[in-house]
């Protein structure tokens, strides 16, 4: 495992032990670079006319409204073959290239420290915390975990020179957590180390499609991935097994629609454990562990059997968004200062506020094909593992932490 290299923050000698080798991170400046959008337009019929703002209009209509388009043309953002057109009824020819240019802005607040919690020459397990968004997506488009580890120099071992071609620029994330979710996230060093960690999720997602039978769950896997959750309510059962499909489905403000518990989803698996009971909030503290990785899956998967996150936003008694009714549109003029769609009102999927982290993981090595394991002060073989907020520890974790600070 690689030590802590220079601008890096190492683990402080004399503090608890936290997992991590050491934390790296960039402040995020105050706007972003903006975006660039290109297209080539073409025309279907060649009688057909289509200006500017029609294309605009109907092929990005998510976007933003036909009065947000007309203020973007207006407002210069838009080239058609390299020159500023400002006329939205300019007609389009065939094979021409169009550019809109976003205009800079000032994302919302997100974290930018990772703790690193493994490092070899193929892969690293990051810390991420909750409020950081793993890929870029809507308003986050350069505070995310991708954009951090761009910024970071990656020192290549010189076991990995002579394997130069496969080693990658920067790590990638190989999988996501949602942007409230916090915890344990693999990302590749290597091209090989891409493919074959991918194809570990996707044999789980395979195998929740086809092995349905619950007492088949815990078979030897690739790899194994735990979360620890805090519900709503108290779980009579000890354990759990949901297979309920998830798929999207319509919701306003979301353009690509919302994943929800839906019959004609694709097949999805976890395993819920309960860990303790807190009678007296109503709450119940619960191991989670995934074959699939849909996106929201925990979340989703703990709502449909009546047990939402607590302090989840979104998901409701079910599995569905609490709040489905359309939102008002108001009027023409309710755009963003770039003509965009103002943020909705009603809560989105990147929403924090719930508590769910991804506690440790068992997998294969990617290149090695041996077990990653940590070696604990007793010798023993143990998992990769982030390090818990206090609000999912149990009593008794609560108390060894306390110990160890006071010792």
């Amino acid at each position: 495992m690689a030590a802590a290299a220079a601008g890096e923050t190492p683990v402080g000698d004399g503090a608890p032990p936290s997992g991590a080798l050491y934390s790296f991170g960039t402040p995020w400046p105050e706007l972003n670079q903006g975006l660039t959008y290109t297209d080539t337009f073409r025309c279907a019929d060649a009688d057909a006319v289509t200006t500017l703002i029609e294309f605009y209009s109907s092929k990005y209509k998510s976007s933003a409204p036909l009065p947000g388009w007309i203020k973007r043309i207006g407002n210069r953002q838009i080239t058609v073959d390299g020159e500023v057109v400002t006329d939205p009824d300019m007609t389009l020819r065939d094979g021409s290239k169009l550019v809109y240019h976003r205009f800079p802005w000032q994302e919302p607040f997100a974290p930018y420290l990772l703790e690193v919690l493994y490092e070899d020459d193929d892969m690293v397990a990051l810390n991420k915390p909750s409020g950081l968004q793993v890929l870029p997506k809507g308003l986050f488009q350069q505070r995310t975990v991708l954009a951090q580890l761009q910024l970071k120099d990656w020192k290549m071992a010189s076991s990995c020179r002579s394997k130069r071609k496969d080693v990658q620029s920067h790590p990638v994330p190989v999988h996501r957590l949602g942007r409230g979710t916090s915890g344990l996230l693999l990302c590749a060093k290597t091209k090989v180390a891409k493919v074959r960690l991918a194809s570990y999720f996707a044999e789980g997602a395979i195998n929740a499609a086809t092995k349905r039978d619950k007492s088949e769950f815990s078979e030897e896997r690739k790899i194994s991935k735990f979360y620890r959750a805090l519900v709503t309510g108290i779980l009579d059962n000890d354990e759990v097994v949901v297979t309920q499909p998830i798929g999207l489905v319509h919701y306003p403000g979301v353009a690509e629609g919302l994943y929800a518990a839906c019959s004609s989803g694709k097949p999805a698996m976890s395993k819920v454990c309960v860990l303790e009971r807190l009678a007296h909030q109503n709450h119940t503290l619960v191991q989670v562990e995934i074959h699939s990785g849909r996106p929201h899956q925990i979340r989703i998967h703990l709502a449909y059997i009546g047990h939402p996150l607590v302090d989840d936003p979104l998901y409701g008694i079910g599995g569905h968004p609490k709040f489905v009714e359309p939102e008002s549109t108001g009027t023409d003029n309710s755009f963003a200062f770039d003509g965009g769609y103002e943020r909705p009102l009603q809560p989105v999927p990147g929403d924090c506020g719930y508590h769910l982290h991804a506690h440790w993981l068992v997998l294969c090595h990617p290149t090695t094909n041996k077990v990653i394991k940590h070696i604990s002060n007793l010798g023993q073989m143990v998992k990769i593992t982030a390090p818990l907020p206090q609000i999912l520890q149990t009593r008794e974790e609560r108390r060894a932490t306390a110990e160890q600070v006071d010792g």
